[in-house]
């Protein structure tokens, strides 16, 4: 069996509200919601290419806390850390068509890939 791609990904709450970006096209799941981050590359380890990650698609810095959900959707690794939003930042939709701050119990409301949605539950009922 062949290695799975592992994707990391930033759960980022602040003011209630968690920030969430819309995928461009040309993408798998193009115009869905996605909690921003992307491919691990070789020899990266997780906190780095999450760290890399949010500086291309929203050039953010935040403190990576602990990964807090893993699923595995096809031939990727989906991990989801839980991150601390730096004072005086202002993102910018780099890499992704829109960003949002979105109320925890609005994101079931939003069009998330399939692999996101027992995440999105989670979040919705307070779990994560």
């Amino acid at each position: 069996m062949g290695s799975r791609q592992v994707v990391v990904a930033a759960i980022i709450e602040r003011g209630g509200r968690v920030l969430v970006s819309q995928r461009g096209p040309g993408v798998g799941h193009p115009g869905r919601w996605e909690f921003p981050g992307g491919k691990r590359e070789p020899g990266e380890r997780d906190v780095d290419a999450l760290a890399r990650e949010l500086r291309e698609e929203l050039d953010v810095e935040v403190e990576i806390g602990p990964m807090v959900w893993s699923t595995k959707a096809g031939p990727l690794v989906l991990r989801f850390f839980r991150c601390v939003w730096l004072p005086a930042q202002r993102p910018r939709a780099i890499g992704s068509v829109q960003f949002r701050w979105v109320r925890r119990e609005d994101l079931a409301d939003l069009s998330f890939p399939p692999a996101d949605r027992d995440l999105i539950g989670a979040i919705v009922a307070g779990r994560v």
